[in-house]
């Protein structure tokens, strides 16, 4: 039985048998309906072949590329629920994953998949269009155990997306059908979509932004995707010119790269005359006024700004297009939106406190035990704002200790829990500091345990063992060196006076 939202997707396909409606930038390929269905039809055989079914869920490891939206329609139509992860992502925490969630199936590169035993895993590469480099992992054991071939419903899960909380280890986002449609069609409505947009795929796939905001939105609305593997400044106007986009989401950081980079200013006067932006989305963090500003007038395309979270299924306000205001998340959307402000929920204007959400495109708990995050049916997101006299929200900071980085979010507990084993560091604080790219830098805050000695190799130390333990979005960028730590009487890191010592420091210098 269909859902809704397969129903949609699938119809989408039927209309555009022989029509493009999603490219991959690297293969330089459009794929019509008729080539995304062959694919769902290659996903589907090999599901069935394994006993896949619904309410299993599947691993996605892959840098961008056209196959995402249809490993999802393929698995979303038997009830097989998509856990995409960062590419990046290092062998040891994949097996790591695997032996927490028990993962019966897995997609990733040649390159990963040489990394797991034979003696456990079956190992294929599919016959596909959209991704001629993809190896399916399947468990043996769980191989063995019939597929549940029941009816899907609205309410089954779809997507199960990671968000970084202040334990240390990623919350597990379970996304469902009816969340995913919901969210979707409030997106192409707010945001003007149509069946003449092309929209443009910078931010990784395994992002809220990427999967639902970008491409499920605008296949919703019935429009094209073009999808890159990762942003490139230099050829971001050429990308846009060639494939006739009209926009784009994106973080503050892609905005200030492109003021920034000579190579796309260039490539921005030379093909401005076959350039039709009809505007950039902007959110994760507040896109200074100056740089707006500056970005507007050098390229002619208005950018929109909003605020959104994977735990909403992408976005929750969005400033309106004939009345936006600078600084501001914008208005409410399809999102119902409260303020906590000292233990009580409130709609009152020009009151600071923490952005509560709900509607039905807002999860209610998460995958794993979590009940401080929730209250009276609301979610509590962990940011601080307030809602101005018109019902704007503006977006002040963070009462968590998540950093943003270029829009990902880094839980720093995670991060110190994987350095720590370096044998040199005696105390370790990982924090954000200011960055104008992007917006915060990971910043690894280290006593040692050899004082003053050695500093410049230690420092190098902590950049190799993050590239081979951490995802390349939480590895720290700054090392810095103290002596001690502030810290309250019960011994914990005041990360507020560290962050402002090291400010001050910097000052000095």
């Amino acid at each position: 039985m269909a859902t809704p939202l397969t129903t949609i997707l699938t119809e989408q396909l039927q209309r555009h048998q022989t029509d493009p409606i999603i490219k991959d930038e690297a293969m330089n390929t459009w794929f019509t309906g008729a080539d995304m269905q062959a694919d769902i039809d290659v996903f589907q055989e090999a599901f069935k072949a394994n006993n896949l079914g619904k309410g299993d869920q599947i691993l996605v490891c892959l840098p961008n590329s056209a196959v995402f939206p249809v490993i999802n329609q393929a698995a979303w139509e038997l009830g097989i629920i998509v856990h995409p992860i960062s590419p990046s992502t290092p062998t040891a925490k994949l097996h790591a994953d695997y032996e927490a969630h028990g993962y019966p199936a897995l997609f990733t590169t040649p390159e990963l998949a040489a990394d797991w035993s034979t003696d456990e895993w079956s190992v294929s590469h599919l016959d596909l269009l959209t991704s001629p480099h993809l190896t399916f992992l399947v468990n043996k054991e769980a191989a063995k155990t019939e597929a549940d071939t029941t009816p899907v419903s609205a309410t089954d899960l779809g997507l199960v997306m990671n968000t970084s909380g202040t334990t240390g280890e990623p919350k597990r986002v379970g996304l469902t059908h009816e969340m995913l449609l919901n969210a979707a069609q409030n997106d192409a409505v707010s945001n003007h979509m149509d069946e003449n947009d092309v929209a443009m795929v910078t931010m990784p796939m395994f992002h809220i932004n990427a999967q639902v905001m970008t491409t499920l939105s605008t296949r919703v609305s019935d429009g094209k995707v073009l999808v890159t593997q990762k942003f490139s400044a230099s050829r971001f106007w050429k990308q846009v010119h060639d494939n006739h986009v009209t926009w784009v989401s994106v973080v503050p950081t892609i905005v200030s790269f492109l003021l920034l980079n000579e190579k796309a200013n260039a490539a921005y006067d030379a093909l401005k005359d076959g350039i039709h932006l009809r505007y950039i989305r902007s959110s994760s963090f507040a896109l200074p006024e100056e740089r707006l500003i500056a970005f507007q007038d050098r390229f002619g395309a208005p950018i929109i700004e909003g605020y959104g979270m994977t735990e909403a299924s992408s976005q929750c306000t969005i400033n309106p297009f004939d009345a936006p205001k600078i600084g501001s998340a914008g208005k409410p959307f399809g999102t119902d939106l409260c303020l906590l402000v000292d233990g009580e929920l409130t709609n009152d204007h020009n009151v600071m406190g923490e952005i509560a959400v709900r509607g039905n495109h807002v999860i209610t708990h998460y995958m794993d035990p979590n009940p401080d995050s929730f209250k009276d049916g609301w979610f509590l997101t962990g940011d601080l704002g307030y809602l101005d006299d018109d019902n704007y929200l503006f977006v002040k900071g963070r009462k968590k200790e998540i950093i943003s980085r270029g829009g990902e979010k880094v839980a720093p507990a995670a991060v110190e829990n994987t350095l720590n084993d370096l044998d040199f560091i005696e105390q370790l604080a990982v924090i954000g500091m200011p960055d104008d790219l992007y917006g915060e830098e990971v910043t690894a805050v280290v006593v040692s345990t050899t004082p003053g000695l050695n500093e410049a190799e230690q420092r190098q130390a902590i950049f190799d063992y993050s590239t081979t333990h951490l995802a390349k979005f939480e590895s720290p960028t700054r090392v810095e060196f103290l002596r001690e730590f502030p810290r309250n009487i019960t011994g914990k890191v005041l990360r507020p006076q560290l962050r402002e010592q090291l400010l001050m420091v910097g000052e000095e210098k």
